[in-house]
């Protein structure tokens, strides 16, 4: 059995994300931020496969996808409003770490547990960035589920595609806290 870490659960317990709309800097260097990427890589890889990769996106580059993003959903069709908050997600943003899945062929393990190994990486990096003092969020949008924006805008290859764009900053306020769910409703006992 291992050593109970009552620290790392009460971080568990009280953890939570910030609102994107309230990320500025400072945000991590790039010394700052491997550790978390470290930690985002260790998750559950069965068959150690590394289904994703990490896309480190910078000021600069987040202000060049703000403006492709616009461009690609009045393309789209996309109402105003949606677009707006969309594009903001990129221009507003100091530094996004995007998780992109990787699909690899092979027979060890299926795409659906390389999807989850995506999502679980997503997870990972979202609490390292909690646990090293940042404030941060986790989003995707429909830019980043768009193949045409995700291969032009991203550089994605073919069969690539966004897990989750991971927000990290410090946050100005902290919004209050939400409703959680009743893990006694969600929860069967099997014992038979």
């Amino acid at each position: 059995m291992t050593i109970p870490n009552p620290a790392a659960m009460e971080f568990f317990l009280t953890r939570r994300s910030r609102p994107a709309r309230l990320l500025r800097p400072p945000v991590p260097s790039e010394a700052e931020l491997m550790p978390i990427l470290t930690a985002a890589a260790r998750v559950p890889d069965h068959g150690k496969l590394e289904p994703w990769r990490f896309l480190v996106l910078e000021k600069p580059a987040l202000t060049r996808l703000a403006g492709l993003a616009r461009t690609r959903g009045e393309e789209m069709g996309v109402t105003p409003d949606r677009l707006d908050k969309d594009v903001a997600q990129f221009a507003d943003a100091s530094l996004i770490v995007a998780v992109v899945m990787v699909p690899r062929p092979t027979d060890k393990a299926p795409e659906v547990e390389q999807t989850l190994s995506a999502g679980a990486a997503c997870l990972t990096l979202l609490n390292a960035a909690l646990a090293s003092g940042w404030d941060a969020c986790w989003l995707t949008g429909w830019h980043v589920h768009d193949p045409a924006f995700a291969r032009g805008a991203l550089g994605l290859a073919e069969g690539e595609r966004v897990a989750g764009l991971v927000h990290i900053g410090t946050a100005a306020s902290a919004p209050p806290e939400r409703p959680r769910p009743d893990v006694g409703a969600i929860t069967t006992w099997v014992r038979e």
